[in-house]
Formats: C-alpha cells, structure tokens, sequence
C-alpha cells in the first residue's frame, strides 16, 4: 500500500530546491540566486513599462518595418558592447568586475567578481554583450512605444559607430595588406 502524498512543507520545499540547484551546479560556480534576481528585474521592468504604457494609452507600433529593425540590430549589438567591452566604460563593471586583459581593439577582457551571488550574476550580466542584447533590445523596444524620434536617433547614432567600427578594422586590414 502506498503512502498517501503530501506537499512539502517551507522547509522542505526549500530543501529540494536547494538540492536541485546543486545537483544543477554540478560543482561549478553557477549564481543561480542571482540569476532568478536578474530575471525579476527584468520582468519588472517589462510589466512596468507595459503597464505604464497602457496606463497613458501608448499603442504598439503597427509594426517594424526592415530599416527600424536594422537600426534597432546594429544599435543593440554596438550598444551591449559598448557598455561590457569597451575599456571606456569600465568604471561602471568595477563593482562587479575586475580586469583580466585587452581584448578586441579598444576593448578589455573582465573576470566577474563571485563576492556574492548577485554580484557575480551582475556581473555576467554587463561583462557578456550577448546578454545584455536582451534588456537594450527589449528597452529601444519599449522606446519605438515611448519615444520613436529619438529611439530612432540613439539607434540610428549607435548603427553609424557600429559601421564606423567595421570600416575601421577594414581600413587596419588594408594597411597591412598593403605592407
């Protein structure tokens, strides 16, 4: 005969989860914690502009046509690796970052800091330009709802450096072709 099941008290619960998050870690340093703390974040952010924009009567774009999307692609790859590769804006990784080395030109490589959980998910956060495509797409998104003109303007400003960049590393291969 079978034991009649029950549901796992606060304790439990709290064990199991901690359980699954190890078995998960596997002995890795993974800042699961932080990680759902991150997520929060982001989804606050999204309700909140969301509701804000229902609260004001904002409607969606009918759509995005290919030159907006353009702007908005190259402006958020530009845009996430300004803030987590460029050596520039460093002074904003330190709390949650510490140097490792040069990286691509005018970029830095970065360790992330492991202090606490959420520093280091933090941290993965701004050191990584592919996870930080999420929230500058999500947030010219919001801006097209907001304020098109000038979502259009930082996106198409962030797309001109993006292309300049590309140039740039065209015109350093040519020079070195040419030697």
């Amino acid at each position: 005969m079978s034991q009649p099941r029950t549901t796992p008290s606060g304790n439990d619960l709290a064990d199991v989860t901690r359980d699954e998050a190890d078995a998960y870690r596997h002995g890795e340093d993974r800042p699961l914690e932080g990680y759902v703390l991150v997520m929060a974040v982001f989804a606050a952010f999204v309700a909140g502009a969301a509701g804000l924009a229902a609260a004001t009567g904002r409607r969606l774009p009918n759509g995005i046509g290919p030159w907006d999307l353009l702007l908005i692609t190259a402006g958020t790859h530009k845009l996430s690796r300004t803030l987590s590769k460029d050596a520039v804006t460093s002074p904003l990784r330190v709390p949650f970052a510490r140097y490792s080395s040069t990286g691509g030109p005018a970029e830095v490589m970065e360790d992330v800091r492991t202090a606490s959980g959420v520093r280091h998910a933090i941290g993965e956060l701004i050191t990584c330009p592919f996870c930080l495509d999420m929230w500058i797409a999500t947030g010219f998104a919001f801006g097209y709802v907001f304020a098109p003109r000038v979502t259009r303007l930082v996106a198409a400003t962030f797309t001109a450096l993006a292309g300049a960049d590309f140039l740039q590393l065209l015109y350093a291969k040519g020079q070195q072709a040419a030697e």
